[in-house]
Parts: C-alpha cells; structure tokens; sequence
C-alpha cells in the first residue's frame, strides 16, 4: 500500500459520515456505522477525531426500549452560514441557514423600483442581525432573480420587469455589498434544481420544467446537467412568438404573439371570461374553473391548448423525459391541467412525453437557492463533490457548483 493511504482512507471515511449526518440529521453511532459501513471501533474513533476539530458536536441522547440511551451526532452548523434569496419585482425573500442545512430565520420586505442595491443590502442585514449574525459571517449568498445574468458582463438580460437592476454587474456590486461571494441564478433554474434533489425529477436525466404564468420561463436540463446557453437565457421562452391555439377570441394576433403575453394573468382571466368564468386574477380562474362544470373545462383546454403551444416547440427540439408545470397557474389547475396539457400535446408532437406537475411547493426557488448554497459552502468546508448544476457566480470567479444537501 502506497504511503499516504490510510491518511486518504480517513478523509474518504470522514467525508462519508459528514455526508451521511447532513443527509439523515444527527445520529447514533450505530447508525452511523451501519450507514458508512466500517467497524464499530472505526467508527468511534472517526467521531472522536472529528469531534475533536470541531466537525461534528454531541447533541442529546436517543431513547427508546429498555436498554441506555444513546448519544447522538450532528455536524457542527456553525462552521459556515448561508444565505438564498428569492428575488421578485415587488419583494425580497430571504432564509439564513448554518451548514447543516438548519434555517436560522426568515425575512421578508418589499423591494423598491429605485434604490435596489440599498434596499437588497438592508434585507440582507436585517435577515443576517435576525439570526444572530452579520453579513461578513455568510460564506456565500445564492440570489434566485428572474431573467438571466450574462456571463461576460454580469447584466441582467431578459428581465425588462425588474426596474432598477439593469446595466449593472450583478454579483459583483451584490458581492461589494456584502463582502462574501455571491451566485446570481435564474428562478425557474432554482425551482428545477429543487425538482432534481426533492420532487418528481429525482433521478430524471433529461427534463423540462415550465413556469407558465406572468414571466414566463423554463428550465432545461440535458444528462443531469442544466442548460444554460452562451448568454444565460436558455429557457427564457416569455418573449417566443407562438401562435394562439385557444378557440375562444380574446383579441390576441392568432397568427404569432409574445408567449408571455399569452400567459399574463390578465390574459388568462380574459380567456377564462370569455367561457363564461369571471375571477379576477388568472391564478382565480384557474382553480375556479375545476368546480364550474362544462364551461370550466372548455377554458381550461383552451388554456391548456396555449401551453401546450409553446411546450411543442421545446420538446420537438429536445426530447425530454419529462416535463414538468410549476409555478401558481400550474398548482392551482393541478393534474387536470397537466392532463390536458399532455393531451394537447399528442396533436402536436411526435414524442409522448409525461407531463407532470411538479411536486415542491411553498418557496421552490428559496428552497433552490438554500440548497444551491450550501452545496457550495459543503464542498469548500468538506470537500465533498457537488452537482453539476454549476451556477454562475460572477466573471472574475468562473464557476461554481451545486446539489443537495
């Protein structure tokens, strides 16, 4: 055996019990031994050694039968701290989590249309003061935003809907600000990312997520890698010219308009009218729609005719495995309008792709940018590997990469 080797066996071991206690929470040393497979002196005497550099900590004990209790491990949080953010034209939402993946606080505030960078960097401080900390303790900050940075420049393109960011290089002045490094990824890339290690994507190679509602968007992901392109705006479908397939005539250009256009709420609450739906907001109409009998139906085909348009187009190119419907319009229509989207779609293309909704809820794209961050904090602290998601974090910083926890 080469010299050197039971130095790289102990790094390999430890590394795998780090990344057993961060997957299942703390746990005994049974457990972790039965987990990581070596034996039980082995095992304590990998806990003690990363007890001892501050790895891991002791956290209680686990009860239970007749026999003694037993000690429990976790991985010391406070080894570095994180920060994602979903970033919206009208609000900034902001969790603060330690390196196990705990989150420490959340906070909410609105976002101006003038005096952005000012009013991100008192979101963040507050968040950060919340949870005991300051922005200079955060190891990396990953801020989901709509549209696309382009990597040459740092601009935010394809996001005419976000006043007050534009010509400016994002995540170098985001990263002045606060003083660590910052990744600035597309929202929908987030909420695929979060698909990919929580939802209907796990273990799907070759993928699309579509967003359809206000800003329209899509992921792409090719062979468990997501497709960026050379600009950043791989996905960025809002502004596609499809023609209107919807039956009922709500004004549109049938022969070519703006996709996002199409998909406004506005637009959807407009279609859903003229089927004899009133609701105020498409979101509305939508899960009204399910409970209205045939008239309800008769606009959610239409609706799911105006999805399945676009979505045409990307599968002919693609051939994806899957394609999933997240975002507001899409929980609230549900597996019906999923359903009816794959319906659609049979009249349209060859390939007979599932079309399925996605499964995270609640915040996805804070939930993406979490795990995005501590992907990257967890392979600079532990070494251990990351996805291949590879989120961009600024031109003077290339790279870096990304996956659960």
């Amino acid at each position: 055996m080469r010299a050197g080797s039971p130095r790289l066996l102990r790094e390999i071991n430890d590394r795998a019990a780090i990344e057993a206690l961060l997957r299942n929470g703390p746990l005994t040393r049974a457990e972790l031994e039965g987990i990581i497979g070596l034996s039980k002196p082995a095992t304590a005497q990998l806990l003690t050694r990363l007890e001892e550099d501050g790895t891991v900590l002791r956290t209680g004990l686990r009860g239970g039968g007749r026999g003694p209790r037993a000690q429990l491990w976790t991985v010391n949080g406070a080894l570095a701290h994180v920060a994602a953010v979903d970033l919206t034209p009208d609000s900034i939402d902001i969790a603060i989590a330690d390196i196990s993946g705990a989150t420490l606080t959340e906070h909410r505030a609105p976002m101006p249309k003038t005096g952005v960078l000012e009013a991100f960097h008192s979101a963040v401080t507050k968040a950060t003061t919340q949870a005991g900390l300051t922005t200079d303790v955060l190891n990396h900050v990953v801020v989901g935003s709509p549209g696309a940075v382009d990597p040459a420049t740092g601009l935010l393109n394809y996001a005419p809907h976000m006043p007050g960011w534009e010509n400016k290089n994002i995540p170098e002045e985001l990263e002045a600000l606060l003083t660590t490094s910052v990744t600035v990824e597309n929202d929908v890339n987030l909420v695929a990312l979060e698909e990919m290690i929580a939802g209907r994507a796990q273990g799907v190679k070759d993928f699309v997520l579509l967003w359809p509602a206000d800003a329209v968007g899509a992921a792409v992901v090719v062979n468990g890698v997501l497709i960026r392109g050379a600009t950043g705006g791989a996905g960025e479908i809002d502004a596609m010219q499809v023609p209107d397939h919807a039956h009922a005539d709500t004004g549109t250009q049938r022969t070519g308009s703006r996709y996002g256009d199409l998909m406004a709420s506005p637009a959807i609450a407009r279609l859903a009218r003229m089927h004899g739906v009133s609701a105020r907001t498409g979101q509305d109409a939508v899960a009204k729609a399910l409970s209205e009998g045939p008239a309800g139906r008769e606009f959610l085909v239409d609706l799911a005719r105006r999805v399945a348009t676009c979505a045409a187009n990307v599968i002919s190119v693609l051939d994806p495995g899957l394609v999933l419907l997240s975002g507001d319009i899409a929980q609230a229509g549900g597996t019906t309008l999923a359903d009816l989207v794959a319906a659609e779609l049979r009249h349209l293309v060859v390939p007979r792709t599932p079309v399925r909704l996605a499964l995270v809820t609640g915040k996805p794209v804070r939930s993406g940018a979490l795990h995005s961050a501590l992907s990257v904090v967890r392979e600079e602290v532990f070494g251990l590997p990351a996805a291949t998601t590879e989120p961009f974090r600024g031109p003077q910083q290339g790279a870096a990469s990304s996956s659960a926890p």
